[in-house]
């Protein structure tokens, strides 16, 4: 039995590779159960040109802004409010990433600018208004270097740059901003006839001793509070969604946020 997995990573994740990392993890799954993982990376362009082919994997793996198959995803038994479309959950999380500030000495009451690192379909302009945050958005690595470089005395970025800095050997202090997280690496069964299969090693995935290797690849385990989005949520959505914090309102529709 071949079961075909497809990774899509719509967010920056934190150093190594995602789909590496379901392969590692199918490899001590094929031990246990006899079941051969194909894992794949796909880009969300290719995700979506596949899917309008017609074609799907057995389970995906997936990130905020690719909801074209949640018609396809069979239902699960347990709960995730960011993974459900009606009253049905269909993605459940096997990890995630969160938003920090960072600084390069431990002051943080000290005023200064802030870059707010963008680096994919999630949208950390809603962490910076919930955490009462005011900066300037900026591609990831433009952000980061400019904090770097001096021109910003603070970073709102994620655990991409905690591995930068780590690679780097750059001293720097951090501040998690918990009240909202839509770094969440889903997967989705939907493959009817392998169904049983697929949501064995989604659950695998989510068992203790895999989640115990994210640290590997700079991820966390997926269980986390807060708020969060639909993982379906559309392109125009998130825009929207993007627009409404940029223009500093916290009253965000509360169609957009789900509490975990």
């Amino acid at each position: 039995m071949v079961l075909r997995v497809w990774n899509v990573d719509t967010f920056e994740g934190g150093k190594g590779s995602r789909t590496a990392f379901l392969r590692e993890a199918g490899e001590r799954f094929y031990a246990e159960s006899g079941v051969y993982v194909l894992a794949m990376s796909y880009t969300a362009e290719g995700a979506r040109a596949a899917a309008e082919k017609g074609e799907a994997p057995d389970l995906l793996s997936f990130g905020v802004g690719l909801g074209l198959f949640s018609e396809r995803c069979i239902p699960l038994p347990e709960a995730f409010s960011g993974g459900m479309a009606g009253e049905k959950t269909l993605a459940l999380p096997w990890c995630r990433g969160e938003y920090l500030l960072f600084s390069l000495d431990e002051n943080f009451e000290e005023e200064g600018r802030t870059a707010i690192s963008a680096g994919g379909q999630n949208v950390p302009a809603v962490a910076a208004l919930l955490a009462g945050i005011e900066g300037e958005e900026h591609e990831s690595m433009e952000a980061y270097t400019g904090f770097l470089a001096g021109k910003y005395r603070y970073l709102l970025g994620t655990q991409r740059d905690r591995c930068r800095f780590a690679a780097r050997g750059t001293a720097v202090y951090e501040k998690k901003l918990e009240g909202y997280c839509d770094l969440y690496q889903c997967a989705a069964v939907l493959s009817e006839e392998k169904r049983e299969d697929a949501a064995a090693f989604l659950a695998f995935l989510r068992a203790e001793e895999t989640q115990e290797e994210l640290g590997k690849i700079g991820m966390l385990p997926y269980a986390g509070g807060g708020q969060t989005v639909s993982i379906f949520s559309s392109e125009e959505a998130l825009g929207e969604l993007r627009n409404y914090a940029r223009a500093g309102d916290k009253k965000i529709p509360e169609k957009f946020l789900k509490t975990i």
